[in-house]
């Protein structure tokens, strides 16, 4: 009876101890507290039941050496778990903190890639704007290249200016030294010289008024040759001959492709032809035309060998107006390497 009761309070300490670690571990108290019972228990079951054997003392022994050592693994447990959450506090904190800086960059780049798409609208506005800077450079460049011809051209102009400010500087020296030579002859000589220097400044104006219209004046003059093909005619028709042997054509006035002349500007020309007919010819009949106005008809009679005619006129034109010759009806007219036949003129002077 004392033996059932002594192993019913082992059981009991042990499943109180088993509930305790159940519920959150054993603290140190709560060992002290086993160990105490322990004693009394084993104090009383000591004094209850001497007779007891040695392997049921060894047993509860054992199993209180485990209950410790349960407690202590117990506390070994939670403070690694405590340890574990505050690690996972740290990395949660620390994860929440790099998913902010993701946001942040995120943000940032957001902002980096419309900077950037800003910065290459503007870069490629400054490559047309610097397409069209250098086209207007190109263009300045050239005006500064035609700039500096006209300034060339006025340069040496200038230097003509100023060799003849030296050679009038010059005679005034003369002059003067002939004016001190003489001081009864002062007034004279100063008249003289108020005299000399009008006439010299009428002078220069006149050459800077001949100048101006030498360098305004057309340049007009052509001399042309009929063809190296001998006979050119007769015709049913009067023809217009064209003179396709250029020995002058100053201007271009004159056109080959038709034989006609046309004046460039109004003013005073001189014209002259000249014609041959040779062996089997036997009419040469030249017409000289103004515009639709015949000017004059020269015309010969070849009998046996050949016969060479020529006029030479002064004609008013104006711009625009033209002259050319028509190789008269059934006549003819001869040509060749020696140039028997041809036509000229040139411009006298404009008005």
């Amino acid at each position: 009876m004392r033996r059932a009761a002594a192993f019913l309070a082992l059981l009991l300490c042990l499943y109180w101890t088993t509930t305790q670690g159940e519920s959150g571990g054993l603290t140190e108290n709560d060992v002290t507290q086993t160990e105490v019972q322990s004693e009394i228990l084993g104090v009383k079951a000591t004094s209850d039941q001497t007779n007891i054997t040695p392997d049921i003392s060894a047993e509860l022994k054992e199993l209180r050496d485990m209950v410790i050592q349960h407690s202590v693994e117990l506390r070994n447990s939670k403070s690694n778990i405590e340890k574990l959450e505050q690690e996972n506090t740290v990395l949660e904190a620390r994860m929440k903190a790099s998913d902010n800086k993701v946001e942040q960059l995120e943000r940032e780049n957001t902002v980096l890639e419309a900077r950037m798409t800003a910065s290459e609208n503007l870069v490629e506005e400054l490559q047309r704007e610097n397409i069209v800077l250098k086209a207007r450079l190109n263009t300045g460049e050239k005006m500064v290249e035609d700039l500096q011809r006209e300034n060339t051209m006025l340069e040496a102009r200038m230097t003509a200016s100023e060799n003849l400010v030296e050679e009038l500087q010059r005679e005034n020296i003369v002059l003067e030294a002939r004016m001190t030579a003489s001081d009864n002859k002062v007034e004279e000589f100063e008249r003289e010289s108020t005299v000399l220097e009008a006439r010299m400044s009428s002078n220069e104006n006149e050459v800077e008024e001949l100048q101006r219209e030498n360098a305004e004046r057309p340049k007009v003059a052509f001399s042309v040759g009929l063809t190296d093909a001998g006979n050119v005619g007769p015709f049913s028709n009067d023809t217009t001959l064209k003179f396709s042997k250029i020995f002058t054509n100053i201007g271009e006035a004159y056109n080959p492709s038709t034989g006609v002349f046309t004046a460039p500007v109004r003013g005073a020309y001189y014209f002259r032809f000249s014609a041959w007919g040779y062996r089997d010819t036997s009419l040469v009949g030249i017409k000289l035309y103004h515009n639709d106005k015949k000017i004059t008809l020269s015309f010969d009679t070849v009998s046996g060998g050949d016969v060479t005619m020529s006029k030479a006129f002064v004609l008013q034109l104006e711009k625009g107006d033209v002259i050319y010759l028509d190789l008269w009806s059934n006549s003819s007219v001869y040509d060749d390497s020696d140039n028997h036949t041809t036509f000229s003129g040139f411009l006298l002077f404009a008005m």
